[in-house]
């Protein structure tokens, strides 16, 4: 069974199982770097915001064993934990008073997203490119988010400018920076599970304190944060030396002092070959490092150096 196969069958199998009117349908969405999604959309009578829940966790289980009928009943399960109760107020997304206080940005990779880019106001930072978007609600289990598309700006009758001034003021308070150490990160994140030794930068676990993660509070699209402004001079003024920037990914970044042990080159090959083996492809940010020159406060890209002054 292929995954469009399974995505019927679950949808099928949902709308026997589901009761008061709900729905389960399949739905494809356009995600970060042109990637294609397709998962089931599940919409209740009165109310006007529904979840969709992408599968492809949950079709590599079938495709390990496990019984679709148990599927859709995990499927069922997480839909009642994350249901809506109530319908959602569009009248206040009418108006950009509304929704001033919660614009907000994240960057995506400008090669890869060059159709999506033509639909929403943006700014050019370096290579990349800074889209913005409403953020709903926020919480440790994720984000309720709209995206920032011309019409709402034509509506709205507001520039990229004027939506990148308000950005930046409500990113402090609604997605503030975490600059942490990686053997913080990582103990975050696996607790007291231990994790494997790094081959290709690091041979010790005590170098994890020599390379940091950059990020937002939630570790989502928190490679903004080398957008948001003073973050990068701040960094500099810790570490008291220029750095390199890792794009991780487009939720963190990492850090890393500079050294004359480390060449741009090879940093640029391990990033490419993560990307290409660790990061899904909606995930993957940039396939190249950049160098943050402490004393002029400039980016360096390859061989190049540019600003991070944005530009329309």
């Amino acid at each position: 069974m292929t995954y469009i196969e399974f995505a019927d069958a679950v949808e099928k199998m949902m709308n026997k199982k589901m009761k008061g009117g709900v729905r389960a349908s399949l739905y494809t969405a356009m995600k970060n770097n042109g990637k294609e999604r397709t998962g089931i959309l599940i919409e209740m009578p009165g109310i006007n915001i529904s979840p969709t829940i992408y599968l492809e966790e949950y079709y590599e289980s079938y495709v390990a064993g496990r019984k679709i009928e148990q599927i859709v009943d995990d499927i069922k399960q997480l839909y009642e934990e994350i249901k809506q109760e109530k319908p959602w107020d569009c009248e206040s997304f009418r108006d950009y008073e509304g929704v001033r206080n919660r614009i907000v940005f994240k960057v995506i990779n400008t090669a890869k997203n060059r159709k999506f880019l033509r639909t929403v106001p943006h700014l050019a930072f370096l290579d990349l490119s800074i889209v913005f978007y409403v953020l709903v609600d926020v919480s440790e289990e994720g984000t309720a988010a709209m995206v920032v598309n011309r019409s709402h700006a034509d509506t709205w009758k507001v520039q990229a400018e004027t939506l990148w001034e308000d950005a930046v003021k409500n990113v402090k308070n609604l997605l503030p920076a975490e600059f942490v150490t990686m053997n913080h990160a990582l103990k975050s994140l696996l607790g007291d599970v231990e994790y494997e030794e790094g081959d290709l930068l690091l041979e010790k676990k005590k170098d994890y304190d020599q390379m940091y993660v950059l990020s937002n509070k939630f570790r989502n699209y928190g490679a903004a944060c080398i957008a948001y402004p003073n973050v990068l001079e701040m960094i500099g003024q810790i570490l008291k030396k220029d750095y390199y920037i890792l794009p991780s990914s487009v939720h963190e970044v990492i850090i890393v002092p500079y050294s004359e042990i480390y060449v741009c080159s090879k940093l640029d090959e391990m990033v490419r070959e993560i990307n290409s083996t660790q990061v899904e492809e909606e995930d993957v940010l940039s396939n190249h490092v950049y160098l943050y020159d402490r004393v002029s406060g400039k980016l360096r890209v390859g061989s190049s150096v540019q600003t991070g002054r944005m530009m329309a």
